[in-house]
């Protein structure tokens, strides 16, 4: 792999960190932020398969505090995501939500900010969220399916079931839709 991309599983199945090549000299710094071959070598190195290939690029500014999520989509509308932040940071999180899964409720979080400039690899079958940690925090994602409207569905971000440690900050600034979610045990999921 060219362009040298460290490919690390996380503590669930299926979920990757992803920390690229940057190259920095004198005027500044260059990487690849996407490269389909060595994404698909790195998956596959894993023992992973290779996703569909991504059709909607994606993006958000968040202020501080702003917690989106936890998001998904149910099949045959469901999406991977390959997620990074090009503008401050994020507390990134994934929900395993395939009903039979070994990890099935367990969830994995990590930092993501412009200056680790590290990606995460969210498949299929998760939920995702996450929580600007800086004011103008830009956050980039690349899905595999299309938006579907019918197909949204969410889990509410502070289920006790799930038991995510989110950062703590005076105060979370969150939709209406998201504080309305339904908890785990209420939402309708993924089947394996």
């Amino acid at each position: 792999m060219e362009w040298c991309v460290k490919f690390t599983s996380a503590a669930l199945d299926g979920v990757v960190i992803i920390e690229p090549k940057v190259f920095v000299d004198e005027r500044g710094w260059f990487m690849e932020s996407f490269n389909e071959r060595c994404f698909q070598e790195g998956l596959s190195g894993l023992g992973l398969p290779v996703p569909k290939a991504f059709v909607q690029d994606n993006q958000s500014s968040s202020k501080k505090g702003v917690l989106r999520g936890l998001h998904y989509q149910l099949g045959p509308h469901t999406q991977g995501k390959l997620v990074c932040v090009t503008q401050g940071a994020a507390f990134d999180v994934a929900v395993d939500i395939r009903v039979g899964s070994p990890t099935f409720g367990k969830w994995y979080g990590v930092e993501l900010s412009a200056m680790n400039k590290k990606m995460l690899w969210i498949p299929e079958g998760f939920a995702h969220g996450f929580l600007a940690l800086e004011d103008d925090t830009c956050f980039n994602y690349k899905t595999t399916n299309y938006y579907n409207k019918d197909s949204e569905r969410s889990l509410l971000w502070n289920d006790p079931a799930l038991g995510i440690e989110w950062p703590a900050m005076e105060g979370y600034l969150i939709s209406e839709k998201d504080q309305r979610a339904p908890l785990l045990r209420d939402a309708d999921l993924l089947h394996i």
